[in-house]
């Protein structure tokens, strides 16, 4: 499932307590179903992962965790998250949303977008800056090949965006580019299939694990658009070895932390912008802005680079909203130091 030196360098006392690791399969609220070496088992959180773990920090599909046995009750208890080597995060939905993990632990992420239509260029430079920015490698993945009016030019189209990215192009019905796929599916390493509702992750799933587990359903004829069959995150074992994250379609995938993710998607972006004449360049009209110029000459999109200041945006806004939070969480802490110690100072009779 995994499992490797670095999770168990971190596995450290909990063994001694009675705790061992196991790995988060799928998520119910706030149940979740593990895998251990003696197999599967549901599990529920701590008192203390409960009341004062929220957000990014609770456990997600993927995530290495350390449970022990609780006794009489058919379910585990889940005592700490073990350190995650990777994270895809998005910012949550609504203006005062936190960070939302979407999955942990990913080796390679599978950005997956369909051919039947012309690409989405924007929406998939946005998902490979959160799929750079989670510590995993992306790959796009063109499915619906045989539907499509021109499958080279949209591979042509989408490589000019996908910095140095693989992009396969793929068709579950004639199987074209499928074993390409194959070579990412080493056992024990993770992939998840990311990607709006409708693009074919869940055939994907079916066709590497030799059956029919995943739900498949026609997308709308009047604008493409995919109906939710994958309901919930699921990690599944491939009989190659390999890990399966397949998740639902998001509609909403905002920046939450991704400067990194943003300077690896639009590194010619970035490029050009340290031969601007100002350090501070915005590209919005400054003299001597070379990405300016490179607009001007073709050579950059000026729908890419508007997207570029798009994100740059979000991002600016959700550094706010972090420190924000910082500031609250920080301030909610102080207070409960100071009714302790009032409480303490109290029962000494001070």
């Amino acid at each position: 499932m995994g499992w490797n030196a670095s999770f168990a360098a971190h596995l450290g006392s909990y063994a001694d307590r009675g705790g061992s690791p196991a790995r988060v399969i799928v998520e119910h609220r706030d149940q979740y179903g593990l895998v251990t070496e003696r197999g599967e088992i549901d599990a529920v959180l701590c008192g203390r992962l409960r009341s004062e773990v929220a957000g990014a920090e609770r456990p997600t599909v993927g995530d290495w965790v350390v449970a022990r046995a609780q006794s009489g009750a058919d379910t585990a208890m889940v005592d700490t998250v073990l350190p995650r080597h990777s994270a895809f995060v998005r910012a949550a939905a609504g203006t005062g949303g936190g960070p939302q993990i979407v999955a942990a632990n990913v080796d390679t992420v599978f950005v997956v977008d369909a051919i039947d239509r012309a690409p989405n260029l924007r929406r998939i430079e946005r998902y490979l800056v959160l799929a750079w920015e989670s510590g995993a490698v992306p790959v796009v993945v063109l499915s619906k090949a045989d539907a499509s009016a021109d499958s080279a030019g949209a591979l042509l189209a989408v490589q000019a965006v996908a910095s140095d990215a693989d992009v396969v192009t793929t068709s579950a019905f004639t199987g074209d580019g499928l074993a390409d796929l194959e070579r990412f599916l080493r056992p024990a390493r993770t992939v998840a299939l990311l990607g709006p509702s409708g693009v074919g992750k869940s055939t994907l799933v079916n066709h590497f694990l030799g059956q029919a587990t995943q739900t498949v359903r026609d997308v709308r004829a009047r604008d493409g658009k995919g109906r939710h069959t994958t309901t919930r995150r699921q990690l599944v074992r491939t009989p190659s070895g390999a890990l399966l994250l397949d998740t639902p379609g998001m509609r909403e995938l905002h920046v939450w932390d991704a400067e990194y993710g943003l300077e690896r998607t639009f590194a010619d972006v970035e490029a050009l912008a340290r031969g601007c004449r100002f350090a501070d360049c915005r590209h919005e009209g400054e003299p001597g802005c070379a990405v300016l110029a490179a607009v001007a000459a073709g050579t950059v999109p000026a729908e890419r680079l508007a997207n570029h200041r798009k994100l740059q945006r979000e991002l600016a806004q959700t550094e706010a909203r972090r420190d924000q939070r910082a500031a609250a969480e920080a301030n909610r802490r102080g207070k409960v130091a100071a009714k302790a110690y009032d409480a303490e100072v109290k029962r000494r009779g001070y």
